[in-house]
């Protein structure tokens, strides 16, 4: 009888290479890994396409049979670089916030700062056309997450990054997706994936150089100054801080 693999939904950028080297690295764990977007990867796992998965925290408390597993996050503890809001005029000016599709959980954390850092109303917009981001009117800012933000880097003349930002306004480090299982699975499986996660952060060199992201001058400074992977106490009250103001801004509908 075929052995049935696990089914792991990690998010396709540059901040979960250490995880997916780990993953694919490790002596007991037998996964499959599904790599996609941030509220994609949430997605898959409401559709029980995954039975473990890396989810933004913004999708957490839709998902009624997770609990979340593991020492291991994406997070920072000082400037993450990859979630930041570009504009060319202050942050006070901006008429329009163009909000990146790909993650709602970044979208939220927007909403946060510009109503109890920047204290702006702007108009908010889904940005899906990333064409958008070429030609910018007065007014526009964009909220850039993952490697879109290196592709963007020297084109505007403020960048704001969010978990700047965010310790500016808390005072704490900032968390952007932890892993989750479905309630039940077993202890040994979680074990295994525990394993794996930190063998891959402890791997972080090779994990680059065995990665799309080899030719990439600051992949490995990126990995190691500005993600910290370690879901410590700081970060568990961060993420409980994160939730208690979110719940002031916008309805628990969408998943990322």
């Amino acid at each position: 009888m075929a052995v049935v693999k696990t089914k792991i939904a990690a998010v396709s950028y540059l901040n979960t290479v250490p995880f997916v080297y780990g993953i694919t690295h490790a002596d007991k764990l037998d996964a499959e890994l599904l790599l996609a977007p941030p509220a994609q990867c949430a997605r898959n796992y409401m559709d029980r396409k995954a039975d473990i998965a890396l989810v933004p925290v913004g999708s957490l408390p839709m998902l009624e049979d997770a609990e979340i597993i593991t020492n291991y996050c994406i997070g920072a503890e000082k400037s993450v670089r990859t979630v930041t809001v570009m504009s060319n005029a202050p942050i006070a000016e901006t008429r329009r916030l163009w909000l990146d599709s790909h993650s709602m959980t970044s979208a939220l954390l927007v909403k946060i700062l510009a109503a109890e850092l920047w204290h702006i109303n702007p108009e908010w917009k889904e940005l899906t056309d990333y064409s958008v981001v070429s030609h910018p009117e007065e007014g526009d800012a964009f909220l850039l997450i993952g490697d879109k933000v290196f592709d963007n880097e020297g084109h505007f003349a403020y960048t704001y990054d969010l978990a700047d930002c965010w310790r500016e306004l808390t005072g704490k480090p900032f968390v952007f997706a932890v892993w989750v299982a479905r309630k039940g699975i077993a202890p040994e499986l979680i074990d295994d994936l525990e394993a794996s996660l930190e063998l891959g952060v402890e791997r972080i060199w090779e994990a680059v150089n065995e990665s799309e992201h080899r030719s990439k001058d600051y992949a490995y400074t990126y990995l190691t100054e500005n993600i910290d992977f370690l879901f410590d106490y700081q970060k568990r009250q961060a993420l409980e801080l994160y939730w208690d103001k979110g719940r002031k801004f916008v309805p628990r509908a969408n998943p990322g």
